[in-house]
């Protein structure tokens, strides 16, 4: 049940790396989302590259170079149009956001149901692990790649702008600089997965682990190696759902790392609900 599948099948072999990939990559950004409290941004550039794959797809079809394209333009112009939007008007930037967000979803269903049937529709919107062929599995393994390098190099900048913003431009450590690289590395990050998550689940993998990292480890770096840890069970896991019981892979894989996040939530190290009961109740038996 555990292996004959992977052996047994190249596309679940496909499915399975191409996962991995996301899992090593996606998982340690979503950490940095949450320590800058900035968890629903990724949901928010996850539908706002929509507009960018659905204009790809109007002139190239499901061509994975074309949609990736489109999507990192378009991923890009909400990230840095919000921001721009912000300081122009004075507003808040979630504000510019939820904005954004809401125009880019429903262009980009409209885009792609003007010349697509409900298929297309699914694909974009839903992904398919399953049916990730070898382009996109090369893009999933490049972004991965590019990710793991860049985190390796800007890493301490990153945690410190998190932690201390304010010290870290006193020292001028460039923060404006690191956030862009940032927001430009998530945004890949969300175009790698669509193909096998769509976009409206692309942010699944990235922030569920994250989320639920932070019951497992107080530190940062342990955080993340936490966040890896549960997005690679969760796309193991959600892929022999998906193969075992006959349901849709995307789905499958985000439903599995809710899973782990709420088996986290229940029983995690750091502040959860079980050891916080067990804790309070040694004290009232001590007191």
């Amino acid at each position: 049940m555990l292996l004959d599948p992977f052996l047994e099948f190249g596309f679940l072999r496909r499915a399975l790396v191409g996962c991995l990939a996301l899992s090593v990559a996606a998982p340690p950004l979503g950490v940095f989302l949450v320590l800058r409290r900035m968890s629903l941004t990724a949901d928010v550039l996850a539908h706002g590259i929509l507009p960018g794959v659905a204009v790809a797809f109007l002139i190239a079809g499901l061509s994975v170079p074309a949609l990736a394209i489109g999507g990192l333009v378009a991923g890009l112009v909400v990230a840095v149009g919000a921001g721009a939007l912000s300081r122009a008007t004075g507003g808040r930037e979630d504000a510019s956001f939820a904005a954004l967000y809401l125009v880019a979803l429903a262009l980009g269903v409209a885009l792609v149901s003007w010349r697509g049937g409900g298929l297309e529709l699914n694909q974009i919107l839903f992904g398919s692990a399953l049916g990730v062929d070898d382009a996109a599995l090369l893009l999933m393994a490049g972004v991965a790649t590019l990710t793991l390098g860049v985190l390796a190099f800007a890493w301490r900048p990153l945690v410190l702008e998190c932690l201390d913003p304010a010290f870290g431009a006193s020292v001028g450590a460039g923060g404006a600089w690191w956030h862009l690289s940032f927001m430009a590395l998530l945004v890949l990050n969300l175009i790698a997965a669509f193909q096998a998550l769509g976009t409206l689940m692309a942010v699944g993998l990235m922030m569920l682990p994250a989320i639920a990292a932070r019951h497992w480890s107080r530190g940062v770096g342990g955080m993340a190696v936490a966040a890896v840890v549960l997005a690679v069970a969760a796309s193991v896991a959600g892929l022999l759902v998906s193969y075992h019981l006959d349901v849709p892979s995307g789905p499958a894989v985000v439903l599995a790392a809710g899973a782990g996040w709420a088996v986290s939530v229940l029983a995690g190290p750091v502040e959860g609900l079980l050891p916080r009961l067990l804790a309070a109740q040694r004290r009232h038996l001590t007191g």
